[in-house]
């Protein structure tokens, strides 16, 4: 087998510094090679995230070359950083697929960077596959080449308000998010008032939006307006590193108020803002998550990201971590069985049979459970309703994302 002889490209993105720390270089050219990856934002508001996926790859790469590689070839993880910038998360997924052949692309990571990539993947006819983007419809809308890793917030959501409202006798909330980030926008402005309508639940400042922008370190007014009102409960719709702010915020100002929100707020940081303060929120994944498969990865993850300068010293792995090590699993996976070639003649041909391959897939086994995709492009697997105090998070509902809530988890 020439070094041609297989070539799987998942397009990638991650900071030199970062993959300096944990990262190998490529196989000689005289082996042959099995080229993975993922655009992941490496720097930017979400740096963590995309540190963490980096360690994740680094690591499933190692797995995977220590037990002999792939059909006799090494694996090797290309890394591209999108800089928490859309645009380019476009042009890192041009240039891998474009220039470097790629047979398929894991990420990119937000839910505005994939809604600018996605189509570029159509267009490219080239899978892509998100980790962690989960506002609604984003892969409905760029079908059949873009998928998601992860569950529709609407989904979610639909879950975790009756668990939230009977838990904690809600009747009334007031919401906050970040306005200036997809997912935190939509379910802030969209998904979360009209659960709270649904489950019968007041909003008191429903004429009155109370948002904040990614970054902004100053939030005292929002919540002396949220302390006013005086509600049951908040909603706080924002990524974890964002939601930290107004959480501390609320402990400061004596707001000891359950909150709930989307998948965003799943940290083992954001625990530490105000532990007294209960946290409802819906997870694919959470680093306390029992069984031999979650409790391994763990294990083995752990280590690496506390030798990553920069990141928090109780980081834990995220359920974008184990997201991306799924979705790059998941491809491994269709090279093994799918009869992908890595021939330049049959790049068109390999990428079709990649995209059929995870339109058609089903029970794979995923490090919560069996994962499959819906036709909207959306992971079915199943999910747990988590609530964080005191430092640790635990499971209190667990759902199932397939249309039926039970078939295919």
């Amino acid at each position: 087998m020439t070094s041609k002889s297989l070539r799987v490209l998942i397009a990638a993105g991650l900071t030199a510094a970062v993959s300096g720390t944990i990262a190998s270089g490529p196989a000689s050219a005289a082996e042959p090679e099995i080229v993975l990856g993922a655009i992941v934002p490496s720097s930017g508001p979400f740096a963590e995230w995309g540190r963490t996926n980096t360690a994740t790859l680094k690591m499933l790469e190692k797995q995977v070359n220590d037990a002999g590689g792939i059909k006799g070839a090494k694996l090797h993880i290309m890394i591209l950083d999108d800089g928490t910038k859309p645009a380019q998360a476009t042009n890192d997924l041009r240039k891998l697929a474009g220039d470097d052949h790629v047979l398929a692309v894991a990420g990119p990571l937000t839910s505005s960077a994939a809604e600018v990539t996605f189509p570029v993947a159509n267009e490219m006819k080239v899978v892509s596959t998100s980790q962690a983007s989960s506002k609604p419809g984003v892969a409905k809308l760029n079908r059949p080449w873009a998928f998601r890793n992860t569950i529709d917030e609407g989904v979610l959501g639909r879950t975790t308000v009756p668990y939230y409202k009977k838990a904690f006798n809600i009747k009334t909330v007031a919401i906050i998010f970040d306005a200036k980030d997809a997912t935190a926008a939509t379910v802030g402005s969209k998904i979360m008032p009209g659960l709270m309508k649904d489950n019968g639940i007041e909003i008191l400042n429903a004429n009155d939006p109370l948002s904040f922008n990614t970054g902004d370190l100053d939030v005292s007014a929002q919540v002396t307006k949220i302390k006013s009102l005086n509600p049951d409960g908040v909603v706080v719709s924002a990524d974890y590193s964002q939601a930290v702010t107004v959480i501390r915020e609320m402990k400061r100002q004596g707001v000891i108020k359950p909150v709930v929100g989307s998948t965003q707020l799943i940290s083992s940081a954001i625990l530490k803002a105000a532990p007294e303060i209960p946290i409802v929120a819906p997870a694919s994944f959470y680093a306390s998550m029992p069984g031999d498969k979650a409790e391994k990865f763990v294990k083995e993850l752990t280590p690496l990201l506390h030798k990553i300068s920069g990141l928090p010293p109780e980081i834990e792995p995220s359920m974008y971590d184990a997201n991306i090590y799924e979705i790059a699993s998941i491809y491994i996976d269709a090279v093994k069985n799918a009869g992908v070639t890595g021939k330049p003649e049959d790049l068109e041909a390999d990428r079709t049979k990649i995209r059929d391959y995870m339109t058609k897939l089903k029970g794979f086994a995923g490090l919560g459970g069996p994962i499959s995709f819906n036709e909207d492009g959306d992971a079915i697997k199943a999910f747990y309703i988590v609530q964080g105090q005191n430092g640790t998070w635990q499971s209190k509902v667990r759902g199932c994302s397939a249309p039926d809530g039970k078939q295919g988890c």
